[in-house]
């Protein structure tokens, strides 16, 4: 019976940056961080993580699974075909058609314009608590 030695989530992020032939200057400027940044993930001499954010945007440089980054559970990779099958995959909790154009509008932005929805969204709410209004 042998034993799987876990590895750590430096040495996934090491193997997921190699398996999709990054640099770690290439791999930073796709996450948008200094490749010291990478480097720090990367070294074993030290207990430095990404954040949520960028472990997901290292996910999608590297195509592997946030799953397998994050806790080495599962596939290393994610067959996006295999989704395709699965009814459930692309299917919205939202009832209200104006809802689903919100979303497909936020999905379409990119990351800054989405952190902007986010944060009027957040004035909005905050002036409405404040004013008594549900």
């Amino acid at each position: 019976m042998s034993l799987e030695v876990p590895v750590k989530i430096q040495e996934r992020i090491r193997r997921a940056r190699r398996r999709a032939g990054l640099s770690q200057a290439r791999l930073a400027e796709l996450v948008n961080v200094r490749r010291s940044a990478v480097s720090n993930w990367e070294s074993t001499s030290n207990e430095v993580v990404p954040s949520m954010q960028s472990l997901l945007a290292v996910a999608k440089a590297c195509g592997v699974s946030l799953e397998w980054l994050g806790t080495g559970r599962g596939p290393i990779s994610v067959d996006a075909d295999a989704l395709e099958d699965v009814p459930t995959a692309n299917a919205e909790l939202v009832d209200v058609e104006e809802e689903r154009v919100l979303l497909a509008g936020f999905r379409n932005l990119p990351r800054r314009g989405q952190q902007l929805m986010i944060d009027m969204v957040e004035v909005i709410q905050s002036g409405r608590r404040r004013a008594g209004k549900p």
